[in-house]
């Protein structure tokens, strides 16, 4: 088969997705925890501390709800494939099979 399957060609991009999602979220939580750092007092520092950790908390859980999406539409893809070609290979020896004749 020349072509790329679309089914990979799905989790090939979901996990690319899932990488910049991933480093966004990092990034936007080091940004946090910078602005802990520098806080003047206590019940700030905890704060944003607080806001980093759900940051990344959430980040995760929405990488794999993408990651698990792109599983699921890959795997329909590919059992709806594979039944196309199991119903058009049934539909082509049924259609060789040869007529018997009644005498």
């Amino acid at each position: 088969m020349a072509e790329a399957d679309l089914d990979v060609v799905i989790r090939q991009i979901a996990k690319a997705q899932n990488k910049s999602l991933m480093a966004a979220v990092k990034k936007r939580r080091d940004q946090i925890m910078a602005r802990a750092a520098k806080a003047k007092d206590k019940e700030t520092r905890d704060q944003f501390r607080l806001i980093a950790r759900s940051t990344m908390e959430l980040g995760t859980a929405a990488a794999k709800r993408l990651q698990n999406s792109a599983q699921n539409t890959a795997d329909s893809y590919a059992r709806a494939i594979r039944n196309a070609t199991e119903e058009a290979a049934a539909a082509k020896a049924t259609k060789k099979a040869p007529k018997k004749k009644n005498a």
